[in-house]
C-alpha cells in the first residue's frame, strides 16, 4: 500500500495528492475517513469539502455507506476550496467525479503549497465510462488506491456500478435501491438482458 505521510513534521512537510477511487460500495469514503483521522490523530490540521449536491446522508457531514462520518464544508465549485483553507496540513475532497474539471488544478496548487491533498471518487460512471475529472486526477497523484465492492451477482471483485432504474442523467444520487455493484461479466450480461427488453 501507499506511504502515509502522518509523521512528517512541519520542517519536512511535502505536498501530495492521493486518490481513493472505485465502483460505489466499495468502501471509497470510508477509506478517506480512516486517512483523515489518521491525520487527525497525528495533530495535523485538517479540512474536508464535497460538493454541494451530495446530499444523500448529510447536507455538511461527508459519511460512508457504514454510516461512519466527519465534518465537512460543501461547495458549488472547486475555486472555492481555495478559498475555504487556512493553514492547514492535509485536505479531504469527497465524490471528486462530481466537481468541475478546475478541481485538477486546485489539487496541483494545493499540493505545491506542501498540502497533503486526498481525493475519494468513483473512477467510472454507470456506463463505465471515466468519470469527470477522475482520470485526470490519477493521472497526477503520486499514490492511487482503488477500491473492490463485491459483485452482487457472483461474488467476483466488482468492476462499475450498475444502475437499476431508468435515467439517462450521468449524476443521479442514489444508494441500493438505484445501483448494484457487478464485475464485468455480470454487467455485460445485464446490459445485454436491457437491450433485449427494449
Amino acid at each position: 500500500m501507499f506511504n502515509e505521510r502522518e509523521t512528517q513534521g512541519p520542517a519536512r512537510r511535502r505536498g501530495s495528492i492521493e486518490v481513493v477511487c472505485g465502483s460505489m460500495f466499495s468502501g471509497k469514503t470510508e477509506e478517506l475517513i480512516r486517512r483523515m483521522k489518521r491525520a487527525q490523530f497525528a495533530k495535523q490540521r485538517v479540512e474536508i469539502f464535497k460538493p454541494a449536491v451530495d446530499v444523500r446522508y448529510s447536507v455538511e457531514d461527508v459519511v460512508s455507506h457504514d454510516h461512519n462520518a466527519i465534518p465537512s464544508t460543501p461547495v458549488d465549485s472547486s475555486q472555492s476550496i481555495p478559498l475555504l483553507i487556512n493553514n492547514v496540513d492535509v485536505v479531504g475532497i469527497d465524490e471528486a467525479q462530481f466537481f468541475d474539471m478546475g478541481i485538477v488544478e486546485v489539487c496541483q496548487q494545493l499540493a505545491a503549497q506542501g498540502i497533503r491533498v486526498i481525493c475519494a471518487g468513483l473512477d467510472m460512471d454507470y456506463k463505465g465510462v471515466p468519470f469527470g475529472p477522475m482520470p485526470a486526477l490519477m493521472a497526477i497523484a503520486e499514490d492511487v488506491y482503488k477500491t473492490h465492492a463485491i459483485c452482487v451477482h457472483c461474488g467476483d471483485l466488482a468492476y462499475v456500478s450498475h444502475r437499476l432504474v431508468a435515467s439517462e442523467k450521468r449524476v443521479l444520487l442514489g444508494e441500493t435501491d438505484s445501483y448494484e455493484p457487478l464485475c464485468r461479466h455480470c454487467y455485460e450480461q445485464a446490459i445485454a438482458a436491457e437491450q433485449q427488453s427494449l
